[in-house]
């Protein structure tokens, strides 16, 4: 039988005082300023010494490689282990004009929900013709495990049906082989990074967390993108605990918020996994008196996605959970976060932690501090 967290291991914590003001549902409240060059464009080599802006009950600033003395023996670090997929491909319709799709999900073997740019002429019927991109190498493996195939092959899609709630299109795919798409994205695609960097020199295994196990996201959970095998062992020696979530990431954490009163905002759902095993050491931390600190929004969405009943239990499915100041926070007592883009989603969840116009004003400190910006960026460490 599974051990479930009971309701009094999930009382509400500390950061329940923040308080949902009219000012916090307006969207033009989470605007600020920040000068293009702290957009950074290449990680911090090595990923460990990006620097780590640390908030408590006053701003300190560090190094991302001093989290081992910055955390108590006890804590508990809950990371998401998506991996992300070349889900970036470009095509061409029978007539020569060029296409570029962003695959979103698999919605049945081999038809795939995906934006299409451009898209508002691109009807039901339409066809996409795919060229290779990339060679397989002899002897090695696809995305799925199989030795890869030709890069010959050609590639098709057709429009079976546009999707209303993200202005996409579903695609079917006719694979050479039927074989599953994921195995050719390697050829046919690309690891798409955010349409803000724009002259990285960054490669695909940079824009993955040194974790990653489950391909399946189109974004990466870049605040995991800071650690290193030597400082997830420093934190292991520590007694600094890790366990993982998966939640693969896609439009609803990076689709902007288009409404003024953000209460009413619509969030796209994602697939998360919350394990038996990940509920159990939450459940041993919060009865030993440790502190669960969640690594990436991502990691906080599933937690608390997976507490909506009113107790943390074991979840696989969809979560459309959408946190702003007001929420109720269940599981997560701190985080680890990016400096997030203005009137984003993940801005209003970092404000549901420490409040709006408090996050708004360390971001400031962070500017004029020089910090680095967004995904490959420096970080944030929030602590009850």
């Amino acid at each position: 039988m599974e051990q479930q967290l009971t309701p009094a291991a999930l009382t509400p914590n500390s950061n329940n005082d923040v308080v949902n003001t009219e000012l916090d549902r307006s969207l033009s409240a989470y605007d600020y300023e920040l000068p293009t060059e702290l957009i950074a464009q290449n990680p911090a080599i090595p990923r460990d010494s990006s620097r780590l802006l640390v908030v408590n009950s006053r701003s300190i600033h560090h190094i991302f490689h001093d989290l081992p003395h910055l955390l108590k023996e006890g804590d508990l670090l809950v990371m998401n282990n998506t991996s992300v997929i070349p889900a970036r491909l470009y095509g061409r319709k029978a007539t020569g004009a060029e296409i570029e799709v962003l695959l979103l999900e698999e919605r049945q073997y081999n038809c795939w929900l995906a934006l299409v740019k451009p898209g508002k002429r691109f009807k039901v019927g339409s066809k996409i013709i795919f060229e290779p991109r990339g060679a397989f190498k002899q002897g090695s493996k696809g995305a799925g495990g199989d030795e890869k195939v030709n890069s010959s092959l050609s590639l098709t899609a057709t429009v079976l049906e546009t999707d209303p709630a993200t202005g996409g299109r579903l695609l079917q795919f006719d694979v050479p082989g039927g074989v599953p798409l994921v195995q050719l994205l390697d050829v046919f695609g690309e690891v798409p990074l955010p349409p803000y960097i724009t002259a990285s020199e960054a490669t695909d295994e940079q824009y993955q967390t040194v974790y990653a196990q489950h391909p399946g996201a189109i974004a990466a959970p870049t605040a995991g993108l800071h650690f290193t095998p030597e400082l997830l062992e420093k934190l292991r020696d520590r007694g600094i605990n890790q366990a993982f979530i998966t939640l693969h990431v896609g439009v609803g954490t990076f689709r902007p918020v288009e409404v003024e009163d953000v209460t009413t905002h619509q969030m796209h759902e994602e697939w998360i996994e919350v394990p038996a095993a990940t509920v159990e050491q939450i459940r041993a931390t919060k009865a030993a008196g440790g502190r669960v600190i969640a690594v990436g929004t991502t990691a906080v969405r599933s937690l608390e996605g997976a507490a909506q009943s009113g107790e943390l239990q074991p979840f696989c499915g969809k979560t459309n959970l959408f946190i702003y100041p007001g929420y109720q926070w269940r599981v997560v007592d701190g985080l680890i976060t990016n400096f997030h883009l203005p009137r984003s989603s993940l801005l209003m969840l970092v404000s549901a932690l420490i409040g709006r116009e408090r996050l708004l004003n360390i971001y400031q400190e962070a500017i004029a501090a020089r910090y680095r910006f967004y995904s490959f960026g420096d970080a944030m460490l929030i602590l009850p």
